[in-house]
């Protein structure tokens, strides 16, 4: 090749860079190009990243969610094997006394009436529509169930006519816990001698024969004095706030 040629092409060459380079019309596909590959690099890469994240991620929830289930039930087997120990110490000492309640998974299907959150029908597969139930929110009273039209509706804490059996602080003073048709508790004939103050737990007592005992009520807000007896205000743990499952007792021996 002669130098004339050499140089044709080494000036073409560099004609050329310089449009690229300074024209907008011949610079922008090229950006365009470079720019939709960029894009594509970096939504690929930012995909590859949340897809592993989120795979690590739901990897270490399925971890502890294993975790948790391993720890419930060695906790229901230490309880089983408990149980299963105390109800034979019973029986070596011909006692009739055994520990073995029985709970029931329920649904509320809807409220009762629109303007009382505190009647629920439930949905619940052995109901005996002679039979009082006990309500059980996680590990706290909520309620009671009884039968109406033969089918079962839950009083829950705040109705007036959801009634039980409870202890009242730390010398565990009896008193019989019902709604008041609004966010409190009202715990009535707690003997006046028994000493209580504001901030005692109340706990269910079982001797309803709806709860056994310890389940937790709530604790006390005020106390009133009248005629040989002590009636307290409680500030209730359960809140009706639209729960959806419950437990009831169906048996509590």
């Amino acid at each position: 090749m002669n130098k004339g040629l050499l140089s044709f092409f080494i000036i073409f060459i560099a004609l050329l860079g310089g449009a690229i380079y300074y024209t907008n019309s011949i610079q922008a596909p090229f950006i365009s190009l470079s720019n939709s590959i960029q894009a594509a690099y970096f939504n690929t890469v930012e995909s590859i990243s949340n897809t592993i994240d989120e795979h690590f991620y739901q990897q270490e929830h399925i971890k502890k969610l294993k975790e948790e289930l391993a720890e419930y039930d060695h906790n229901h087997l230490v309880m089983q094997q408990l149980s299963s120990e105390l109800n034979n110490l019973y029986h070596e000492n011909n006692s009739s006394i055994k520990t073995d309640p029985r709970v029931e998974l329920v649904r509320a299907i809807s409220y009762v009436k629109f303007s009382d959150i505190n009647k629920l029908w439930l949905e619940m597969q052995d109901f005996n529509s002679s039979k009082i139930y006990g309500l059980v929110y996680k590990d706290s009273v909520a309620g009671i169930v009884i039968s109406k039209d033969s089918k079962p509706i839950a009083l829950l804490n705040g109705d007036i006519k959801s009634s039980y059996a409870v202890f009242v602080g730390e010398e565990d003073a009896p008193g019989i816990a019902h709604g008041n048709n609004d966010n409190t508790i009202i715990v009535n004939f707690i003997p006046s001698w028994i000493n209580i103050k504001v901030g005692d737990e109340v706990i269910s007592s079982g001797l309803d024969n709806l709860f056994f005992r310890g389940l937790k009520v709530g604790k006390v807000l005020s106390i009133k004095k009248s005629q040989g007896y002590q009636s307290v205000v409680v500030d209730p743990y359960f809140k009706s706030k639209e729960p959806r499952y419950f437990y009831v007792i169906t048996e509590v021996q």
